[in-house]
């Protein structure tokens, strides 16, 4: 059975609760551009619309509840425990696990990639050495305690946020409602691919607070959801206002809208000088992500250890902070290694481990409902029978499906040598055990 030993540790306050789950999904709209580039101004915002209601809220609900029922630092691994056993709740742990490191790895990485211009001195620093620090630095909140991380993460949320707010109000007596619904160039051939991964990646895993839960939220059954409501305006409202006002006062060359794009938008509605709010944003931005996902991951970690999952010393807390120093540093450690990866590859990747993962998820929840029907669920998916619960997940295991496919062989290949080092990893743990 999984452990829900009481934790003397200081809870997370609403607010706080709010913007790390905000960071842990979405961030702000750094990094949505490229939707407007792979898809064309009618189907970044019509996503943005709709996502939200096919994706997020069912994601949110299935966590809701099954946070509840269960809840410990594993998380989603104890669900999955639960309903499939040791070896499915090992797997979907190293399979979300590897997603969010590699995940992770990317943002000390644009970190650098943003300050980089406004701190010309940096640049005759070795690259590998900034890219070490910064991880090193981005790393220190999260061995103090949660609750520092989480306030910290509302500064960050409304300091990265603020260019944008400028951006929206000057762009107002420039927009032309008509190049919403611009659909794209001639001849230009739609990126759906890139298009679903990159809206995937910028609103998915709502489920990551759920390694949160037993030692960071009071009241789960009532904070969580009106949590989860909360951010989802949050994510909802910061991510489309800019996408409105930017696609609706530029120019539409679909070519330059790449990841980045956003300082352009400032340098032509605001003005050249403004370029470096909106750097420093996505810096800010970065920095809260990072330690909103690394809180998450050390905490699996320590889940995982406390399942039997993991050896023991995944699960060492500090004597000072009783955070889980360990999974924190194996987590900051493998994210650095990773971060010498080509960024192409990184948000294909993550998406396809990750969905790989949400499928058994999906399962195990459906699974729960037939296995344990009496199961005390403090919070409750409104549905009662299986059928109404399958149509619910029906679209999100469309959506999980399509992301797994449209994977590159490359993709395909670390994930499977990745997998086989895990069974064989889990293996090996269950003789030594024995």
């Amino acid at each position: 059975m999984f452990s829900n030993t009481k934790i003397k540790s200081k809870k997370l306050a609403f607010i706080p609760l709010v913007f790390l789950i905000y960071f842990q999904v979405s961030g702000g709209p750094y990094g949505t551009e490229s939707t407007v580039g792979s898809g064309g101004p009618f189907f970044a915002i019509l996503g943005f619309l709709l996502f939200p209601i096919i994706w997020c809220i069912p994601e949110a609900l299935v966590t809701a509840e099954l946070a509840t029922a269960f809840p410990g630092n594993g998380g989603f691994v104890i669900w999955t425990h639960q309903a499939f056993g040791p070896f499915w709740g090992f797997l979907i742990g190293f399979w979300k696990f590897l997603s969010a490191v590699i995940n992770l790895s990317s943002y000390p990485v644009l970190c650098i990639d943003y300050i980089d211009p406004m701190l010309p001195t940096l640049s005759h620093l070795p690259h590998y050495f900034l890219i070490s620090l910064s991880t090193l630095l981005l790393s220190v909140l999260n061995f103090i305690g949660l609750p520092t991380v989480g306030h910290a993460a509302i500064s960050l949320g409304i300091l990265s946020y603020l260019p944008f707010v400028v951006i929206s109000v000057f762009a107002i007596p420039k927009i032309d409602p008509s190049k919403w619904v611009f659909s794209g160039q001639n001849r230009k051939k739609k990126n759906w691919p890139l298009f679903f991964n990159s809206l995937f990646w910028n609103l998915n895993c709502w489920d990551n607070v759920s390694t949160l839960v037993l030692e960071g939220v009071k009241n789960p059954p009532k904070t969580l959801p009106k949590a989860f409501l909360s951010a989802g305006l949050l994510t909802f409202f910061t991510s489309l206002i800019p996408l409105l006002a930017a696609t609706g006062a530029m120019s539409l060359d679909l070519d330059d809208w790449v990841d980045g794009y956003y300082t352009v938008v400032a340098e032509k509605i605001v003005g050249k000088k403004f370029k470096k709010w909106v750097r420093a944003g996505a810096f800010l931005s970065s920095i809260g992500v990072y330690q909103s996902q690394l809180s998450s991951c050390s905490h699996q970690l320590l889940g995982m250890a406390e399942l039997g999952l993991l050896p023991r010393l995944f699960g060492a807390r500090s004597k000072w902070f009783n955070t889980p120093w360990v999974g924190i540093l194996i987590s900051a450690v493998i994210s650095n290694l990773v971060s010498y990866m080509k960024f192409r590859h990184v948000t294909s990747l993550v998406n396809v481990l990750f969905s790989l993962s949400m499928l058994v998820e999906f399962s195990a929840f459906l699974w729960l409902r037939v296995k344990i029907p009496d199961l005390q669920r403090p919070f409750k998916v409104p549905v009662t029978r299986l059928r109404g619960l399958i149509a619910i997940l029906f679209i999100p295991f469309g959506i999980l499906v399509y992301v797994t496919c449209v994977g590159t062989k490359v993709v395909y290949l670390v994930i499977a040598v990745l997998t086989v080092f895990g069974i064989i990893w889990y293996h090996c743990m269950k003789i030594f055990q024995a």
